[in-house]
């Protein structure tokens, strides 16, 4: 037994440092073998529909690459410019000899159970790299889907953007329209080299009854560049989240934007770690939540562990019923002098001034509440192509309307 797999049998018999601990038996560790599909012609309408409201697209339009894992097959995957190498995740080991130099370099195996069950159990994931100088044309798609009742897809991911490349991916995660129960947990690590610049965005529209443990590491060398774009405002039973970056070289920058909205049964722990640790280093970290009756706790944590570091963490929340509940928990953790962070928090409610102002002005007291939430919510995050910057418009105006 390798040194990986002993830590991580031995992390397994842990609990979950945050969120519910979860048991992981109680979920199937075997799924149905799905076809690889060249065309995505294999789901159904009703899919297509549902994969496209977390911005992946069938027809490959304006993409540059679409991988798509579908339980545990890889069904799809597809690149069409130069310079930029997309495949399974299990392809690339094999290719690459088990990628000695980043497999398990970045995240500790175990970090907790949830690291560790992507590696005893690993199913498979998606390996994106982009060579030295090359810009993506358009956003590379990863979509990872689940369709089996009641199964476990354990997933580990590899992003590698070597010098002053530049790449956005577009990651959907769904379930089948009919699903109910289920559980994700997903490795990331992601390598940004000198001089490139990564955007991350992800989509989560989950099942009533999923469970999601997604981890995630970024170390950014000098000069570059990661942006990460998080949106969750679909039921979810559970997701607990605290993706950590490393800016390792001077003037490497981090961004990380949370727009989320719980519903009544939703539990969502989520939120962003970037350690400062190069001269000239900046970070934010901007989280936007609202509450319909769901539990969230918005979590962040700066550390300036040199001088000459700037960073800005922002928490704001709206609760909008009784049940409801939000925790803002912003950390500042300055290791030196000449460090420069700050943090500011807000949980409340709508104000009463703002409606009456909209009510004078010919709206209805709902009209004036929904304007307040989407204007709220609608945070701009850089990088989106126009047709997923419409459609997360389009939830966020949907998400207006129904908070009554």
């Amino acid at each position: 037994m390798s040194t990986i797999d002993e830590k991580a049998e031995t992390a397994l018999k842990k609990k979950a440092l945050y969120g519910p601990d979860i048991d992981l038996d109680s979920f199937k560790s075997d799924a149905v073998h799905h076809d690889y599909d060249p065309d995505l012609a294999n789901f159904s309408t009703g899919e297509k529909k549902h994969i496209a409201e977390v911005g992946i697209l069938a027809s490959h339009d304006e993409r540059t690459g679409s991988f798509m894992l579908k339980d545990h097959s890889p069904v799809h995957c597809s690149v069409g410019q130069d310079g930029i190498e997309l495949l399974s995740m299990r392809d690339a080991l094999k290719k690459y000899n088990g990628l000695p130099d980043y497999w398990w370099k970045a995240i500790e195996v175990d970090t907790d159970k949830y690291t560790a069950q992507a590696a005893v159990a690993f199913h498979d994931g998606f390996f994106i790299r982009v060579a030295p100088g090359t810009k993506a044309q358009y956003p590379v798609q990863t979509c990872l889907y689940i369709s089996g009742e009641g199964i476990a897809q354990n997933i580990h991911n590899m992003v590698i953007a070597e010098e002053d490349s530049e790449l956005h991916i577009i990651t959907g995660c769904t379930t089948a329209p009919h699903l109910k129960k289920g559980l994700h947990v997903g490795v990331s690590e992601f390598y940004i080299k000198k001089g490139a610049t990564v955007t991350s965005t992800m989509l989560h529209n989950w099942g009533e009854e999923i469970v999601v443990r997604p981890r995630t590491t970024v170390w950014v060398e000098e000069g570059a560049t990661f942006m990460s774009n998080y949106v969750c405002m679909k039921m979810a039973k559970s997701v607990q989240m605290f993706p950590s970056v490393r800016l390792m070289g001077k003037n490497a920058v981090a961004r990380i934007n949370t727009v989320l909205v719980a519903t009544k049964g939703s539990d969502l722990d989520i939120g962003g770690r970037v350690s400062l640790e190069a001269p000239g280093a900046k970070a934010e970290i901007i989280s936007r939540t609202i509450t319909t009756g769901g539990s969230i706790i918005a979590r962040g944590l700066l550390i300036g562990q040199v001088a000459d570091v700037k960073a800005h963490l922002e928490c704001s929340g709206l609760i909008l019923s009784k049940e409801g509940r939000i925790r803002a928990i912003p950390e500042l953790d300055g290791l030196v002098t000449g460090v420069e962070m700050s943090h500011e928090a807000a949980v409340g409610k709508i104000s009463q001034d703002e409606i009456e102002y909209l009510m004078s002005r010919g709206l209805s007291e709902q009209e004036a509440t929904a304007l307040i939430v989407r204007g709220f919510l609608n945070v701009k995050l850089e990088g989106l192509p126009k047709e997923l910057q419409d459609e997360i418009e389009r939830v966020i105006y949907e998400t207006g309307k129904s908070v009554f």
